[in-house]
């Protein structure tokens, strides 16, 4: 369903980890011709960077400083491997190696420090303003872009996002239990939605849409659906769930 004269746009879409965002956020960008950009990717290049480097996620003067030292980019797909976007370090491919379970066992702590989501906003907005963007993240819509034309809170059980998760895993050939994963996400979940900075929670103005047992192509016409009716956003206020 190709959305047309939609202009200059942000699309928000929030939710906890293997919620979908990512999945159908690429979907939504590529059926808009738009670019999809996932905030939550550089976290994960900070964090890659500072356990490369030795530096404690909980070290937040040392993670700050990093944030200098480093050139972060992420462009459209090169390579026809499953990803979504690409992300390089300093020219160096770093795709596929943000999404390693020690990153994400790390990515959380690294995340809540006030000073590493101030150095990494200034990034993150101006990607965000640059034209028609899809932006996949847990705080787009209530922080990084608080303007956004339309806001979507994409949610699943904890049991749906540890299948999930495995299932991406599998593919990549890493083997963790789904037991592990949930676990892992159980403590993340709460200390994103327990953090005094930016906790992730849905912006009140964003549809909240459930995807358990929900085809990726059946939420990905309902968020079309919504993008379509963009441009009277700013005239008429968000449309309701």
């Amino acid at each position: 369903m190709p959305v047309d004269n939609l202009g200059k746009f942000v699309i928000a879409i929030d939710g906890p980890a293997a919620s979908g965002k990512s999945t159908v956020a690429a979907e939504i960008a590529d059926q808009l011709d738009a670019l999809m950009f996932d905030t939550g990717a550089v976290y994960r290049v900070l964090t890659l960077v500072a356990l490369a480097r030795g530096v404690s996620p909980d070290d937040e003067d040392e993670l700050a400083a990093l944030i200098d030292k480093i050139d972060i980019a992420i462009t459209t797909p090169s390579v026809d491997d499953g990803r979504q976007y690409d992300v390089y370090i300093d020219d160096a491919d770093v795709t596929w190696a943000i999404r390693d379970p020690e990153v994400d066992r790390a990515v959380s702590p690294v995340s809540v420090h006030a000073r590493v989501r101030a150095g990494l906003l200034e990034l993150q907005r101006k990607i965000g303003n640059s034209g028609q963007v899809v932006m996949p993240g847990r705080d787009v819509g209530t922080v990084v872009m608080p303007d956004a034309d339309l806001k979507i809170w994409l949610d699943a059980s904890l049991n749906e996002r540890a299948r999930r998760r495995r299932a991406e895993l599998l593919e990549r050939g890493i083997d963790v239990s789904v037991e592990e994963i949930r676990e892992s996400m159980r403590q993340r979940d709460q200390r994103d939605a327990s953090r005094s900075e930016a906790p992730m929670e849905p912006s009140p103005d964003a549809v909240v849409i459930q995807t358990d047992g929900r085809e990726i192509e059946d939420v990905v016409k309902q968020i079309l659906q919504l993008a379509s009716l963009i441009p009277a956003i700013a005239e008429e206020g968000s449309p309701s769930s």
